[in-house]
């Protein structure tokens, strides 16, 4: 019998969300040369101030911002080595899900606990990799040996990440922990769960969740961190 085989999609939202980010970028560097002021940060960036008094779009815009090429450059480059082989398994819609509620949980939990401003595609970028550490643990059994190098991997990845959070200034610890975060409780109970099953004459790998599954999760989780959003607000007042 031919071994188990699985139809991949092309990616193209991680490559939407790249495109759109440096896209966004250019402005970015347009606006401060061209007008002296970032109108893109000034008004998408993550600022306190700014959501207690109603903007709540800005704990999503910064998904999209950057402050620096170098910036731009690690989180595009991490995004293309995390996202393609991601949302072959997840599917477009569940991907471009676990991408916006892990950024949008990494702002929520900067606006709680820290007073700084910030930007960055980082915070989704931890869910992705939160959410392919949760991928490998529960299909471990279809990847043999190769379970204990993978997880190692993605620990590492993540141990070595926080520590640079918390040893190098400037940086948003508390959004990267929210992403990691939002895209672990998301990944959890909406990652692909594959089992084989014949289909066809085929032992094809088939994905035992649904999106109606998936999609209430995503709604509960947004709800919830609408509500966290709300008792900080009122925590301000």
């Amino acid at each position: 019998m031919p071994p188990p085989r699985r139809v991949l999609p092309t990616p193209w939202v991680t490559y939407v969300m790249m495109g759109t980010c440096i896209l966004i970028y250019i402005g970015q560097v347009l606006s401060a040369n061209f007008i002296g002021v970032d109108l893109f940060a000034a008004y998408g960036a993550k600022i306190n101030a700014a959501i207690d008094a109603g903007q709540l779009w800005r704990l999503v815009t910064p998904i999209w911002l950057h402050a620096s090429i170098l910036h731009i450059g690690f989180n595009m480059y991490a995004l293309l080595i995390f996202g393609p082989g991601l949302e072959r398994q997840y599917g477009h819609e569940r991907f471009l899900l676990l991408y916006l509620l892990s950024g949008i949980a990494g702002n929520v939990f900067s606006f709680l606990f820290t007073p700084a401003a910030s930007l960055g595609a980082s915070t989704s970028i931890f869910g992705l990799i939160a959410a392919e550490g949760v991928f490998i643990y529960q299909n471990r059994q279809l990847m043999g040996n190769r379970f204990g190098v993978a997880m190692g991997n993605i620990l590492f990845i993540v141990v070595i990440n926080l520590f640079l959070g918390v040893s190098t200034p400037g940086i948003d610890i508390w959004g990267h922990v929210g992403g990691l975060t939002g895209g672990f409780a998301f990944a959890w109970a909406a990652s692909p769960l594959l089992v084989p099953q014949v289909v066809n004459g085929y032992v094809q790998l088939v994905d035992q969740r649904s999106k109606t599954h998936m999609r209430l999760l995503a709604l509960g989780i947004f709800a919830f961190l609408i509500i966290l959003t709300y008792f900080g607000i009122t925590r301000q007042g």
